[in-house]
């Protein structure tokens, strides 16, 4: 490629990542309008952040992580902000105390979309000026941050939603996913050895997601279909919340502390019997047909020795997620694994303050894989190992069931 075809190729893609960048922050604010400015405040648990502040760290990273370094004359919109919207980055900063993000009241949502608009003009301007290599990669890495959180705001916003009595809908138009019927059909998986990881020649990927490498796979089977409601209300009618037999020893004491007895955002009707379930849409009768979901890692690994078998490997899981008749591995559910997470062979981090994005989280979580219906389309690919302790259950999280060949 020449000197002029090489410019021409730069200011294509410079027009093609403005045009993502501006799509990406559409959808935050078109999610966040969904939610009023009282309901873009509440911070439900420690675990969950308000909607606001979702859209004020978005802002942030790309405001501290681009334009601060890379932009010449650029400065920060507010000083403060720099204090508010840092989330774990320690080379960033000091901090407001993440159980505490419910507390700030100010600045309110629209100051919070004014920074917003601040930010992307700026933007606009850095990814269509001369710029110095690797900052394309980096405003790619900053885009898929705001799609998780925009993932973080729908499910943070369900939850706060859910503790309200009225119990209302973050979107009554909300789409649930198709029903399942029929019973789960065994898949033979993939043996001996396997490459697990991303392809370096196939996008954008998560430095957690790498290096390829192979892997030895034992024989084993893995179902075609995620359980359903209807296989879980078996269970706790078969007293899977009352059988401590069937769990861990954190997850029974979890199960008791906390009371589980169902999935989160599930409510029995008054004389029992019947469930309905708080969604995206509103208050719903349960699905038996459905997949279940928002239950934690330890519900599932207990239901999945209730159910004679186990939950698979992420290695497993990403070996099988091609095979033909591999029914939903995205867009309903994340798919609790039996993997903790844990550094690849030969994992690097990457350079600089981005490098604690994901390593540093490598202790006490657990591996999903596959993408729910919260999850922006295209944002995950097979290869993507999402994490959470084995507590959690506010995440669209589900199971997918394997069992070992003889």
């Amino acid at each position: 490629m020449n000197a002029i075809d090489a410019k021409m190729a730069k200011g294509a893609r410079s027009e093609v990542v403005a045009r993502r960048f501006a799509e990406i922050r559409a959808r935050t604010e078109a999610l966040a309008a969904l939610l009023s400015p009282e309901d873009q405040t509440v911070q439900s648990m420690p675990d969950a952040s308000p909607a606001k502040w979702h859209r004020a760290h978005t802002t942030w990273f790309f405001e501290t992580f681009l334009l601060l370094p890379r932009l010449p004359g650029y400065s920060r919109y507010k000083e403060e902000f720099g204090f508010l919207f840092n989330s774990y980055y320690e080379a960033a900063g000091p901090r407001h105390a993440r159980p505490k993000r419910g507390m700030l009241t100010r600045p309110s949502s629209d100051e919070v979309g004014a920074y917003r608009s601040h930010v992307d003009a700026a933007m606009a301007a850095l990814v269509r000026a001369p710029s110095p290599s690797g900052l394309f990669d980096l405003v790619e890495l900053g885009l898929h941050h705001e799609e998780q959180h925009q993932e973080l705001l729908v499910t943070d916003a369900l939850h706060a939603l859910a503790q309200n009595p009225l119990s209302p809908a973050f979107d009554p138009m909300w789409r649930e996913p198709e029903s399942v019927t029929g019973p789960a059909r065994l898949l033979d998986g993939p043996t001996g050895l396997v490459e697990i990881g991303h392809d370096d020649g196939a996008g954008f990927a998560f430095d957690s997601e790498t290096p390829r490498h192979r892997t030895y796979l034992a024989p084993f089977r893995i179902a075609d279909r995620l359980a359903t409601n209807g296989e879980w209300l078996a269970f706790m009618r078969d007293g899977g919340y009352r059988t401590p037999t069937l769990w861990m020893s954190d997850g029974w004491a979890a199960c008791q502390a906390e009371g589980w007895d169902a999935p989160l955002y599930w409510r029995e009707e008054e004389g029992g019997g019947a469930w309905r379930q708080f969604t995206l849409a509103g208050l719903r009768p349960v699905d038996e047909n459905a997949p279940v979901r928002h239950v934690s890692w330890y519900e599932a690994d207990a239901f999945a020795r209730w159910s004679g078998r186990r939950l698979p490997t992420e290695q497993e899981w990403e070996a099988a997620a091609g095979l033909p008749g591999f029914h939903d591995a995205d867009g309903v559910v994340w798919q609790w694994t039996g993997s903790a997470y844990r550094p690849y062979p030969g994992f690097r981090p990457w350079e600089g303050a981005v490098g604690e994005y994901n390593g540093k989280f490598m202790v006490n979580q657990m591996v999903l894989r596959g993408g729910s219906l919260a999850t922006p389309p295209g944002h995950t690919r097979r290869s993507y190992r999402n994490f959470f302790a084995p507590d959690k259950r506010w995440q669209f999280s589900g199971v997918r069931l394997a069992e070992d060949a003889a």
